[in-house]
């Protein structure tokens, strides 16, 4: 008897110990985003910011019973018929992603293709599964991308780049993408486990109240509202914070913080 295909579902959201998991969970379908999932995945992102002892947020898939993982095969493009949808409904999950208030990691088990590279570009680190390929194939639909699409790739990976994505519609292999600086670690599935562990950890570690203010001033740069008064603002608010005060008294002492983030 051949196995039982694995049940498909919108994405799934589990939170433990600061750190929320969401897991795109359409494996035979190659994890394809329908309006159903983009739904799912806003109310699972209001949810994990919301909830203030999420430090954490980690987008990973279900690749169970591929035979070749793929993270995400990209949008449902029949979704585009529907109405109120399209790229422009699309374009609401990576903008909301790269909004959020923990810091978020894309776990990258699979190849990735057309509007899920923007959601894995909307993470503010990755780590990539070697193997994996890279496709964005907007040009070759007749398709021009979205604005905030187009920024994050010259942000993420360099004008160059960024040209031959979409003016070629070529895949990326996994050594192209590690040259672009855009992995964090890029390793087999048999360090896969222990690496994405070793990144949460060291985010943990690190001071809350410093990480959620720097990574919100980082953003506001990025986007073109930087505003040098409110960082100087956040500057203040951590330089009186109990946590820079146990930071340097655990500096001074040689032993490990225990940060409350206040």
């Amino acid at each position: 008897m051949s196995p039982a295909a694995p049940l498909a579902s919108t994405p799934t959201l589990h939170i433990e110990g600061g750190v929320a998991t969401i897991t795109l969970n359409r494996p035979a379908q190659r994890n394809r985003l329908e309006n159903a999932d983009l739904k799912a995945l806003l109310v699972h992102f209001d949810t994990v910011n919301k909830d203030t002892a999420v430090r954490v947020l980690v987008l990973t898939a279900n690749t169970a019973g591929q035979p070749r993982p793929v993270f995400c095969a990209g949008y449902d493009i029949g979704g585009f018929d529907e109405p109120g949808h399209g790229s422009t409904f699309f374009e609401e999950i990576p903008d909301a992603l790269a909004a959020l208030r923990p810091v978020s990691i894309c776990a990258l088990n699979g190849s990735v293709y057309g509007g899920a590279t923007d959601v894995v570009l909307a993470c503010d680190l990755r780590i990539g599964l070697l193997g994996i390929e890279w496709r964005m194939p907007a040009t070759a639909l007749g398709l021009h991308y979205y604005p905030s699409g187009l920024q994050r790739y010259v942000s993420r990976f360099g004008l160059a780049a960024t040209k031959r994505a979409f003016l070629t519609a070529r895949p990326f292999t996994d050594r192209q993408l590690e040259a672009l600086g855009l992995f964090e670690a890029l390793v087999g599935p048999e360090d896969w486990a222990t690496t994405q562990q070793a990144l949460v950890r060291d985010i943990l570690a690190l001071a809350p109240l410093a990480v959620q203010e720097t990574k919100q001033s980082i953003r506001e740069i990025e986007t073109g509202h930087g505003d040098v008064g409110r960082m100087r603002e956040r500057e203040l608010r951590t330089s009186q914070s109990a946590d820079f005060a146990e930071g340097r008294a655990a500096f001074a002492q040689r032993r490990t913080p225990v940060f409350t983030g206040r």
